[in-house]
């Protein structure tokens, strides 16, 4: 049994990235413990480039928002999953915001052994999921992290247009695949 924490990017509730994680969770609830972090619950503010949290033995980020919460949530975390929109060729603003916080030094509290990426977009180009998966790629070949897998789904655009589409079965099996 592992530990594993979504941070779902979508701002927007009941839309496509929520109803894909909703059927990452069921799968992955099965053999595990799953935690789901709504960037739409928490505020975190982007990085400033201060470096104030390398200096000193605090080690901490200065700013005062919710990104401590987050990584007490990721502090025992085996398996980070990654959900997010695309919005021009990345994860959304909120995302972004949070994940580079962990240009903090208290990333090193976190023990995570591994990744796993669930993306939407509306488009159907080709190339759409190309910026973040190899964003992605890089993560995993620097800290040394296992892959899990990804699920990509392209052409959904409006609210809730994943509904009946194969890729939340897909999405499913990948959860229900981790322990």
């Amino acid at each position: 049994m592992s530990r594993i924490v979504v941070l779902s990017g979508s701002p927007r509730k009941g839309g496509n990235t929520e109803l894909l994680v909703d059927s990452f969770v069921k799968g992955a609830k099965v053999h595990n413990d799953v935690e789901v972090i709504s960037i739409r619950e928490y505020k975190v503010n982007p990085c400033t480039g201060c470096n104030a949290c390398r200096i000193g033995s605090v080690q901490r980020c200065v700013q005062k928002d919710d990104m401590g919460k987050v990584f007490g949530k990721l502090s025992d975390a085996d398996i980070l999953v990654i959900a997010s929109p695309v919005y021009f060729y990345g994860v959304s603003a909120q995302l972004k915001a949070m994940i580079d916080r962990f240009h903090s030094p208290e990333r090193n509290l976190v023990g995570i052994k591994g990744l796993a990426l669930l993306l939407v977009g509306a488009d159907t180009i080709p190339k759409l999921f190309d910026p973040i998966v190899s964003q992605y790629r890089l993560t995993l070949e620097y800290f040394q992290l296992k892959d899990y897998g990804m699920v990509l789904v392209g052409g959904v655009e409006e609210k809730a247009a994943i509904k009946g589409n194969e890729k939340l079965g897909e999405a499913y099996s990948l959860g229900l695949a981790l322990d």
